[in-house]
């Protein structure tokens, strides 16, 4: 087994960082989209969320607290 020296070419290598550098870039375009679709969904899924309860409530959901009043209202007539 002889060892020969590989030879270096500046092009081979300047191509193969530009070949990294937009394997980088397409992975950071990729892992923002499905963030972004992530928060989305996530949004989207507590709207749909508050707006069922809020249809789910009754009538006298309504009226609940109107015999809830403090005490504090109710004075001497000072």
């Amino acid at each position: 087994m002889s060892i020969e020296p590989i030879p270096v070419n500046s092009e081979a290598e300047s191509t193969d960082c530009g070949n990294r550098a937009a394997n980088v870039l397409k992975m950071a375009g990729w892992f923002s989209a499905g963030l972004v679709v992530a928060v989305l969904s996530i949004y989207v899924g507590a709207e749909i969320r508050s707006r069922y309860l809020f249809r789910k409530r009754t009538p006298y959901d309504f009226y609940s607290n109107l015999g809830e009043q403090p005490a504090g209202e109710f004075g001497m007539g000072i």
